[in-house]
């Protein structure tokens, strides 16, 4: 690469990093990285709004465990990037956003479009670096790829000013030498404190496995996790983004935790007196009432992040470490066990306590879709959702089969993730990718159904429409007296129409036993399409556990009242 400009130094050096596949939006501080971009065979999604950009990222790193990459231009077009770039952040997902700057000399005298992207990032990313000069390049580069996949995975942003995109290079810099551009290498377990972990497993009676998101980009977690769990008899509970690293229909699984789980699982988790918690947060969506949380149970607690460790719930024993390594070398070491006493109080409560069944007719027919969807889905299918009540059921409902399977907003639960990430997550892999969402998340997506018809990527969206913003509606039903104040959408969106005029194929599911048939038609269809389900607006989503309460203190149950027609809007 002789003479090479920074903007074809950046494009290169992502593809020595295996980078096939960025989102962005082209303007006028990145049009030299553009014009580089144009130049090699590096694809490029053309978004309708930069944070789909983001989120299209994200898919790409959440369904193939590696670095997501996306552009955009100074000013709006990085201020539009925030809020995806703050979801990865809460979820731990690595990607690498690219942003053009105005040119160096410009830089603190209020030029058009420039803003201090660096502070303004600085919050919601592991790092932001910005280039000052074309020879700090190929160090920005290597330091923004190994930030944003070392340790625990995170965004970065390197803001790249116009002037340093379109500078040559000097003969002395790095760019025709292999920068390091891979991770460092995770944290392995100490032996002593492994030792610690078996001799606590060893006295317990009662111990369950608490795993979260920090495992799904782990090699070897689910098979390890399996391992250990089978050998020596220990419930698996899942937060909400360790949905998929065992089976559904594994025995041993007791699901989602917390706001939203089964009963039975948090009844039992209450009981436990030990928890293993390997790559989880504790955050307050899974533990409730933190105090009252597992409250005779010592917990181990394994994180790549020492920041993690004792944050919220003190350790008896915190391991800083790689979580896969740590159960793999668990599962090694700790001789077979048998717990039969703890394993019937699980099938106990189980029977006496379970998420109920959905039955036929209005207020069910969205869990009961689900379970449909569940099987008729193919078996690498991936899943995306909003965030909603439609997550919900999907968490509770949908039958996963392997890591990385569902791809969800955890964390920051950000309104219009879902068809975004749909796909990133079809491009990049090719498989078939549904997208369960609802008609207030697709509405902040909608121009991306553009996106969707141009890329012809294999996406399925089901639109769960109740015409309100379903789980506002649902707490203002349960915790504020029936006052439902701007949840209710007066103005009806036509997501048939608007697919068709966006160039996607549309259809309405019908009422009644027919839509389970035309859904299993739908999926099996080639190419991407859009299909509309009316819902009830009285649907809720149960158990839920009330703010401020602990998780046995979960609401199952609401007595029955009238409710608007179902086959509607």
């Amino acid at each position: 690469m002789t003479h090479t400009t920074g903007a074809e130094f950046i494009i290169h050096t992502l593809q020595q990093a295996g980078v096939r596949l960025v989102a962005g939006m082209p303007g006028g501080a990145n049009l030299p990285l553009y014009d580089a971009l144009g130049r090699t065979d590096l694809a490029h999604v053309l978004i309708r709004h930069e944070q789909a950009a983001g989120f299209i990222a994200q898919g790409i790193a959440r369904a193939s465990g590696g670095l997501g990459v996306c552009f955009a231009t100074s000013g709006p077009g990085a201020t539009n990037l925030l809020t995806a770039m703050a979801d990865a952040r809460r979820d731990s997902i690595p990607v690498l956003a690219i942003t053009g700057q105005v040119s160096t000399d410009l830089l603190g005298t209020a030029a058009f479009q420039e803003i201090d992207t660096p502070t303004l990032f600085r919050s919601v990313t592991k790092g932001v670096r910005q280039v000052q000069t074309v020879e700090e390049l190929p160090d920005a580069m290597a330091w923004a790829l190994q930030t944003a996949l070392s340790g625990r995975p995170g965004p970065v942003l390197l803001d790249v000013p116009k002037d340093v995109q379109k500078a040559i290079l000097p003969s002395t810099s790095r760019v025709l030498s292999q920068p390091d551009l891979q991770p460092t290498a995770p944290p392995q377990p100490n032996p002593q404190q492994l030792a610690q972990a078996l001799a606590l497993l060893a006295a317990a009676e009662r111990p369950v496995l608490y795993v979260g998101g920090g495992l799904q980009r782990a090699t070897g977690a689910s098979a390890a996790l399996t391992a250990l769990a089978e050998r020596n008899q220990i419930p698996v509970a899942s937060t909400l983004m360790g949905l998929g690293l065992m089976p559904s229909a594994h025995p041993l699984l007791l699901g989602m935790l917390g706001m939203h789980a089964a009963p039975y699982t948090n009844l039992l988790m209450r009981e436990s007196d030990l928890l293993l918690a390997i790559g989880v947060r504790f955050d307050d969506r899974a533990t409730g009432k933190l105090a009252a949380f597992c409250p005779d149970a010592k917990v181990v607690h394994v994180d790549i992040d020492p920041a993690e460790l004792g944050k919220l719930r003190k350790p008896d024993l915190a391991i800083c470490a790689d979580g896969a390594a740590t159960l793999q070398a668990l599962a090694a070491q700790a001789p077979k066990r048998e717990r039969s006493a703890w394993l019937r109080r699980m099938d106990t409560l189980r029977q006496a306590h379970p998420l109920p069944p959905p039955a036929p007719g209005a207020p069910d027919e969205a869990s009961l879709l689900i379970e449909c969807l569940s099987t008729w889905l193919p078996e690498d299918a991936l899943v995306t959702t909003d965030v909603g009540q439609h997550q919900m059921w999907v968490a509770q409902r949908l039958a996963l089969r392997h890591p990385r399977q569902l791809l969800t907003s955890g964390g920051l639960g950000t309104m219009g993730f879902g068809l975004p990430a749909a796909i990133g997550a079809a491009l990049t892999t090719g498989r078939t990718t549904v997208c369960v969402t609802g008609d207030g998340s697709l509405s902040l997506s909608l121009p991306e159904l553009a996106t969707l018809a141009e890329q012809s990527a294999p996406v399925k969206i089901l639109v769960l429409d109740n015409g309100q913003l379903g789980m506002v509606r649902q707490q203002q039903k349960q915790f504020f007296d029936e006052h439902y104040v701007a949840s209710h959408s007066g103005q009806q969106i036509d997501f048939v129409g608007a697919a068709r005029a966006l160039g996607l194929p549309a259809i309405r599911l019908p009422p009644g036993y027919s839509r389970a048939r035309t859904l299993h038609s739908f999926l099996r269809e080639p190419g991407p399409a859009l299909a509309h389900v009316p819902i009830c607006p009285e649907s809720q989503v149960l158990p839920i556990v009330p703010p401020g309460a602990g998780n046995h203190e979960m609401i199952c149950h609401v007595a029955p009242r009238a409710f608007s027609p179902w086959d509607a809007p």
